[in-house]
């Protein structure tokens, strides 16, 4: 690697808020993923088109620019979600993420979650009691509504009490959230695939 350079391709002397983003195909459609200095700052599932994923992550980073091609960590980053969705177990937690903007209980929640396997659920109130605090579950809820890494952060592998879908705030909803669980054949807690009859 260039020494002028960081991880992800940018100099360090730039500021971290210097921000790319690409668009990228999936089995389930043309995906975005946004970076900086630090690591990746956004990604998006598909909107109905490619015109609209774009145009949803302008509004979330008006001042990214758009590549043509990534740095090697974020193509690594890009080539392993594209896997995960094709239907492979791909684990995705050495992606490194830029959270410093983010809420701290934002963070813990993430960090939690990242480590849920594919093909494997939580809850949100297994969350909440990992992070000292049995009655945070709503809380543990907003905070992965509001999940600017879905994919990496598997917020889609979180469900309600009682193994309920309980929300996503992705496109396409809940119906999304059950595909992706359906891609990777997820378990339920020791029991048969979410899927299976």
């Amino acid at each position: 690697m260039n020494t002028n350079q960081t991880p992800f391709g940018l100099s360090p002397s730039k500021s971290r808020s210097e921000q790319h983003f690409m668009l990228f195909a999936t089995a389930i459609g043309s995906c975005a993923i946004a970076w900086n200095a630090n690591g990746i700052v956004n990604v998006l599932l598909p909107e109905a088109n490619e015109h609209d994923t774009r145009a949803r992550l302008a509004r979330r980073l008006p001042d990214a620019h758009e590549q043509s091609t990534a740095p090697p960590d974020v193509q690594r980053a890009i080539d392993n979600i594209v896997a995960l969705l094709r239907g492979d177990r791909i684990d995705l937690c050495d992606i490194a993420l830029d959270m410093a903007d983010l809420p701290p209980f934002n963070q813990r929640v993430y960090e939690i979650a990242r480590r849920i396997p594919p093909g494997q659920t939580s809850s949100y109130g297994d969350i909440a009691r990992q992070l000292g605090d049995p009655n945070a579950a709503r809380a543990v809820g907003k905070a992965l509504g509001e999940n600017p890494f879905p994919i990496i952060v598997p917020c889609h592998r979180v469900l309600a009490a009682g193994h309920q879908s309980g929300g996503f705030s992705a496109p396409g909803g809940v119906s999304t959230k059950l595909r992706l669980l359906l891609i990777e054949r997820a378990q339920l807690q020791d029991g048969p695939g979410l899927f299976d009859s």
